[in-house]
């Protein structure tokens, strides 16, 4: 997409660049990892553990594996509480971005499930927490590895695995399939629009991953796709609503690599599909999404995570019920905040 891509790099071994540069701006977040546990050739069903709760939903973790690709997938659900026939709810899936955990955006599960929501956390082993640990100089080596095409598709893979078992399992019935949105924050903005509908070509061969459940999206800080010619031929395809949200200072920095906050917004022009949103807040930063407390301003950081859970959930309403109106109405309580808002 972008020819900021880094020169040289083989085709073989294009790299779909998520927030690497986290890396260099945030050493302190290194934290223990989820450790996936050793793989076993028939491993028993995983069991939920209770993570916490809350009168207004759960939260449930589970360490779901994919046999068929020898791969841990461990999810948080933060579920509604039902009221006695209460309906099944809509489903959002959440991606984390690079040196993520299914334990972060938890500010947008909670409040996606306080909302009606159900909001399924997803930790994608390959470019999770772990590319923390070890030795520090050999850190950028595992923020590349995580960051290869093999990961890039095997994280959208994670997804539809992860939707496979919710749905098949013993709470599905609290699930409604014809709802389903992904959502996701930088690397995981890409895996998002990969299983919206984003194609890419290889060896002159579409690569499309798109899952046929998804029926909206919501796009927070998507870097281009590095190695992609044209944005257009990539994101046109995309037919499901979408929401973007970026700030005016949603930049990617690191030593030989640099994305601007445009890059954001033409991912936002490239998209397809019948109705899109962009939310561009002023100021911030890339990492103001995320659940850690002060980046992008002392001040704007709550604010702009406030905002993000109102026009998410506006934008959701509009998607599944039909509400226009309220979507517009959050767009204008927030404006204040907003360098620009694009509606459908």
């Amino acid at each position: 997409m972008d020819q900021r891509s880094q020169p040289g790099r083989p085709a073989a071994h294009r790299v779909l660049w998520a927030c690497a540069w986290l890396a260099m701006a945030v050493p302190a977040l290194v934290a223990t990892p989820l450790r996936a546990q050793p793989v076993q050739a028939d491993p028993a069903p995983a069991a939920a553990t209770t993570a916490e709760a809350d009168d207004r939903f759960t939260v449930q973790e589970f360490d779901w594996f994919d046999a068929s690709r020898g791969r841990l997938v461990p999810v948080r659900l933060y579920l509604p509480t039902d009221p006695p026939g209460a309906q099944p709810h809509p489903l959002v899936v959440f991606s984390h971005g690079i040196g993520g955990s299914r334990r972060g955006y938890s500010y947008l599960g909670r409040h996606w499930a306080s909302q009606g929501y159900a909001s399924l956390h997803l930790q994608h082993v390959g470019s999770d927490r772990a590319v923390w640990m070890g030795n520090p100089l050999a850190l950028p080596g595992r923020l590349q590895a995580a960051a290869q095409e093999s990961e890039a598709t095997a994280r959208v893979r994670d997804l539809s695995f992860a939707l496979d078992q919710l749905l098949a399992g013993p709470l599905a019935a609290r699930i409604d399939a014809a709802r389903i949105v992904a959502a996701g924050h930088s690397y995981g903005a890409n895996t998002t629009l990969l299983a919206a509908g984003a194609e890419v070509e290889r060896d002159g061969h579409p690569l499309n991953l798109r899952d046929a459940r998804i029926k909206a999206a919501i796009v927070i800080s998507a870097p281009p796709f590095y190695g992609e010619t044209s944005p257009q031929k990539v994101l046109a395809g995309i037919r499901v609503p979408s929401l973007h949200i970026t700030a005016t200072e949603d930049i990617i920095r690191v030593p030989g690599y640099y994305s601007p906050a445009t890059d954001r917004v033409a991912v936002f022009e490239a998209t397809g599909g019948p109705a899109k949103a962009l939310a561009v807040f002023e100021g911030g930063s890339h990492s103001i999404f995320t659940d850690r407390a002060g980046t992008g301003g002392a001040l704007l950081n709550p604010q702009v995570k406030a905002a993000t859970q109102a026009l998410s959930t506006a934008f959701l309403g509009s998607v599944f019920g039909g509400d226009s109106a309220a979507l517009r109405q959050t767009v204008q309580r927030f404006s204040g905040l907003l360098a620009r808002f694009s509606l459908p």
